[in-house]
């Protein structure tokens, strides 16, 4: 096709894939997360405390209109769920690391598998009004994935049965996915394409939390409800 000067006109151009950054990026971030919680006490929440902290900061940034102050309450509990909740299961001495890997290794293989196999398969959105991006492939592919990797934490973990904690690996992935969900409407309700920019080739930090913070509330509150506030992660990990 030519354009207004009888010149031919060029294909637009597709932009730069930014999963490189994003590797980079994650290969700084994941390292940290884990190192913190291995350490465990101040390190980890200190980690966590920053993390919402941006959370919120990015939130606040995001919410425009008339109801702006509701909203800001709604990103007060949304951070202060995420921080209570990833310190709760951490606390337990017992099984508190192993509780907060067993979310990593859930919320890490779910965008990963979900990424590389929705860019592989394609085919039906799962939500194109709220994410375009995202495909059925993906999801099932990320549940599937996130299943194995609650069965290794599992099979790694003294007194863990397997089964039991395959089948919360895909009730975490299911959070996790909505999670992701959630903060995609958020964005598109108030026309952001990302919730900041602190973390290049991810966007915001709460573009690389909102998954890991719907499955480690359920989390929580699944270990909650068979541990008490004594042993939370003993809870979630012993069946």
């Amino acid at each position: 096709m030519a354009d207004a000067s009888g010149r031919e006109a060029l294909p637009p151009r597709r932009p730069r894939s930014n999963l490189v950054t994003r590797v980079i990026a994650a290969l700084v971030l994941v390292p940290l997360a884990l190192v913190t919680a291995w350490l465990g006490g101040w390190p980890f929440a200190l980690f966590w405390a920053l993390g919402a902290a941006a959370v919120l900061y990015e939130w606040i940034a995001l919410v425009s209109g008339p109801r702006r102050a509701l909203w800001i309450a709604g990103g007060v509990l949304y951070a202060g769920l995420l921080l209570a909740a990833t310190l709760l299961l951490r606390a337990d001495p017992a099984f508190g690391l192993t509780a907060i890997l067993l979310v990593f290794a859930v919320v890490w293989s779910t965008d990963i598998a979900g990424y590389f196999v929705g860019r592989a398969i394609g085919g039906r959105k799962l939500a194109p009004h709220i994410s375009p991006g995202k495909t059925w492939a993906g999801a099932i592919g990320g549940a599937v994935a996130a299943v194995l990797a609650a069965a290794a934490v599992a099979a790694l973990t003294p007194s863990a049965a397997v089964l039991p904690l395959a089948a919360l690996g895909l009730l975490l992935s299911i959070a996790s996915q909505g999670g992701d969900l959630f903060e995609s409407f958020i964005k598109r309700h108030f026309g952001a394409k990302d919730a900041g920019f602190l973390i290049p080739g991810h966007g915001g930090v709460m573009d690389r939390v909102d998954g890991f913070c719907a499955a480690v509330v359920l989390a929580a509150l699944i270990g909650l409800m068979r541990g008490g506030f004594a042993a939370p992660a003993r809870g979630l990990m012993l069946w």
